[in-house]
């Protein structure tokens, strides 16, 4: 009897570990919070395209300078000066590179118009190999794009939000929310359509 009654435990138990478990319902969300959704995640995807430098400041900085939403014109001079700031970092850095020297040190430089001019001059290019390096129209173009998904990264920080505008209209709100994801689709696209080569100063590096 104690046999049958430990095999009837041990079964339940089981039946217990196999049961399914809870599934929650989804909600169905709106076309606005889809591309809300949206836009979040391809921002964060062209966010790997920025320095990680500049968005890791402003990320750190952004909340000490706001407030945390609650900011006075001091507070909102500051944020302003740091944003003045991280934008250029991003378009500035758009124009740095790096290669790979004999010893296998990485240096970085920045493109001119003749080549690549290294930054702390520790090695010196051939003509030939520099010339790859050269300064072209496209960079301005990365440059340009950066400073947008940078710029969409600001709007979507709400301590920045709240900080220029603590009561939004209804239009100022549409606008807040329109904006990034236009700057979100068309950066994407252009991203997609002109890519960039570079590995500049914190810039993800690959393989080659």
């Amino acid at each position: 009897m104690e046999i049958n009654a430990e095999n009837e435990w041990s079964t339940d138990e089981l039946a217990e570990e196999r049961a399914p478990l809870l599934v929650v319902p989804e909600v169905e969300k709106t076309l606005v919070q889809k591309a809300i959704s949206q836009t979040f995640e391809s921002t964060a995807h062209l966010a790997n395209l920025l320095p990680t430098g500049s968005v890791l400041a402003f990320q750190l900085l952004s909340p000490i300078f706001t407030n945390q939403g609650e900011c006075d014109p001091v507070g909102r001079s500051l944020t302003s000066i740091l944003i003045a700031l991280c934008g250029l970092s991003c378009f500035i850095l758009s124009f740095t590179d790096s290669f790979k020297d004999e010893k296998g040190n990485l240096c970085y430089g920045f493109a001119t118009p003749h080549g690549l001019w290294i930054i702390d001059g520790s090695t010196t290019i051939p003509p030939a190999i520099a010339a790859q390096y050269r300064l072209k129209s496209i960079d301005f173009v990365h440059a340009f794009m950066s400073i947008l998904v940078f710029a969409a990264i600001t709007l979507f920080d709400q301590d920045v939000v709240k900080c220029f505008y603590p009561l939004p209209s209804d239009e100022t709100r549409e606008i807040l929310t329109a904006v990034p994801v236009g700057i979100g689709v068309i950066s994407s696209m252009l991203f997609v359509a002109f890519p960039t080569k570079r590995h500049g100063i914190g810039f993800p590096l690959t393989a080659n």
